[in-house]
């Protein structure tokens, strides 16, 4: 039920976050200019521009199977040092790159440790981030914590459940199962503030993401219900904004 077919939609349920992440994430990974960086699932572009406007790398290399997504970051993000290619994690280009970086994607991978093998094949250093979906990642978090209150089934769906080992030492240990030495993690918090209720709302109505993707699929009393139930839930101030924040877990290593 995931669907990755707008970039239009993606970029206000997550896309505009990612970005904050990817700042002190690019940060954190301290390299010199001049470097080749391949960005796998790449998305809208959300890494690959943070790359671009704060590492001055030499190439980046942006791969995401969504040709939607592609084409949004093609768009989206001018500069004659990238480029942006559709294919998935098992159809990597070929080529040296001084670091491989993933961002929000390593969850998605049906073989992560294979889909690591092969970035350190192609890179040096290889780098990832990923939402604390079960506690740190408030926005998604409120939503399926309420939605299964109303709806049991959507249990199985509940990203919390489903990516349980985004945390700091399953991260650690898969990395090290795909060889890498150095291997060391660490968490990232930004704020996700919402002017209101209907900004954070309205893009779960988009379809762009796994609890959009869900929710598309419910009847309207359903939808109806969910969205009285999450006005309830989330934190609130005065003037109706809501500060809520988003953790990622960050992780990086030594191709050896």
């Amino acid at each position: 039920m995931d669907e990755w077919s707008s970039g239009e939609r993606y970029e206000p349920y997550v896309g505009r976050w990612s970005r904050l992440v990817a700042k002190e994430f690019v940060d954190w990974l301290d390299q010199p200019p001049g470097l080749r960086w391949l960005d796998v699932g790449s998305g809208t572009g959300a890494l690959s521009s943070t790359i671009l406007d704060t590492a001055a790398p030499a190439k980046v290399v942006g791969v995401d199977r969504s040709e939607a997504f592609v084409d949004y970051a093609r768009r989206t993000v001018q500069n004659d040092a990238v480029t942006f290619e559709v294919g998935d994690a098992g159809e990597l280009p070929s080529g040296s790159f001084d670091l491989v970086v993933s961002g929000l994607v390593l969850n998605f991978l049906p073989d992560r440790v294979s889909a690591l093998r092969r970035m350190g094949e192609l890179g040096g250093t290889v780098a990832a981030y990923v939402w604390d979906y079960a506690d740190g990642m408030q926005l998604m978090k409120y939503f399926w914590d309420a939605l299964v209150e109303l709806d049991p089934a959507a249990a199985e769906h509940h990203e919390g459940e489903r990516f349980a080992f985004c945390r700091p030492d399953a991260l650690e240990e898969m990395f090290a199962e795909a060889g890498f030495g150095g291997v060391t993690s660490r968490g990232i918090v930004v704020p996700t503030v919402f002017p209101s209720f209907d900004d954070y709302w309205s893009p779960f109505l988009g379809g762009a993401g796994v609890g959009p993707a869900y929710l598309r699929g419910l009847d309207e009393t359903t939808r109806e219900a969910l969205r009285k139930a999450l006005q309830e839930r989330v934190p609130a101030t005065a003037d109706g904004s809501i500060e809520l924040t988003a953790r990622a877990w960050a992780v990086r290593g030594t191709s050896v």
